[in-house]
């Protein structure tokens, strides 16, 4: 639903910029999410629970334990107040990014700078954070490569070749067969940022060559790299932490994921293809 939830969503981004030339601010992509997006959470949550119902169905003690959690650790004292602020503040600009005209990473730089400044955080703090570090490497270096495959010619070249098959087709029905072949490819991939990278860039040039409105293409590809994280157990970086926990089989999580994944693309083109006609963005 949101722009900042993971890392592949911030690369797509970026990848549409420095490729297509299309930016989606943080605001854009929260509304276009909101209606699809509260559904989405409401019907799958309720369908995981018939198709895989839980052995607990209730918990008296939670609330309380919590409560008592919440008095031991006592107020809130001045770290926690500063990065809620932080936080916060950070949410509206990135909000309200295309009316002040601040870039996201100077809005980022923004927080961090201003968590050093407050000492609620050192620079040893950050040092110690090296998958942050191993993302931004990484990230760097994709967006670069991304962007000379472009240059190159093979992004284009490999958008041609799949587009011939859908010559003829509108581009209602031409985004519909580019998303399903989007999000299903991934059973292929363990990354979602390892999907972004490799098929971003082709899959969106054939949606806009079929005449696809540009912010919907990227959007509905960007809903589509989140939808296809739940098809197996290694999709992304947290799911093989919740299979290790030994409570649910590769069979179940398989045969569980794809029922999601068919659910979720008919909430999220049927009912969100509407919510998007009513806010313009085809």
């Amino acid at each position: 639903m949101f722009l900042t939830a993971t890392a592949s969503n911030t690369l797509l981004i970026a990848l549409a910029v420095k490729i297509l030339k299309i930016d989606i601010s943080w605001g854009t992509w929260a509304l276009a999410a909101f209606v699809p997006g509260i559904i989405a959470f409401i019907v799958v949550s309720y369908f995981i629970f018939k198709v895989n119902p839980p052995e607990l169905t209730a918990t008296p003690e939670a609330r309380e334990l919590a409560v008592k959690e919440l008095i031991a650790m006592g107020p809130m004292g001045r770290q926690e107040k500063v990065v809620t602020g932080v936080f916060l503040s950070m949410l509206v600009l990135w909000a309200t990014s295309q009316t002040t005209g601040l870039n996201a990473t100077t809005i980022a730089f923004m927080g961090v700078s201003t968590l050093f400044v407050t000492k609620v955080a050192s620079w040893r703090m950050a040092l110690e954070e090296s998958s942050a570090w191993d993302t931004l490497v990484w990230m760097g270096t994709i967006v670069g490569m991304a962007t000379y495959l472009n240059s190159f010619g093979l992004i284009p070249w490999f958008a041609k070749s799949i587009g011939a098959y859908i010559v003829g087709l509108s581009w209602t029905t031409a985004m519909i067969v580019i998303c399903l072949f989007y999000v299903y490819a991934h059973y292929a991939f363990a990354s979602m940022t390892a999907h972004v990278t490799a098929l971003f860039p082709a899959f969106a040039a054939i949606g806009l060559a079929t005449g696809a409105p540009p912010y919907l293409v990227v959007l509905v590809l960007a809903f589509a790299t989140n939808i296809s994280a739940t098809l197996t157990h290694y999709a992304q970086g947290p799911t093989p932490i919740f299979f290790g926990a030994g409570y649910i089989s590769q069979g179940e999580w398989w045969r569980t994921g794809f029922m999601v994944s068919v659910l979720q693309l008919f909430i999220w083109i049927g009912i969100g293809g509407v919510w998007w006609k009513i806010i313009g963005l085809w």
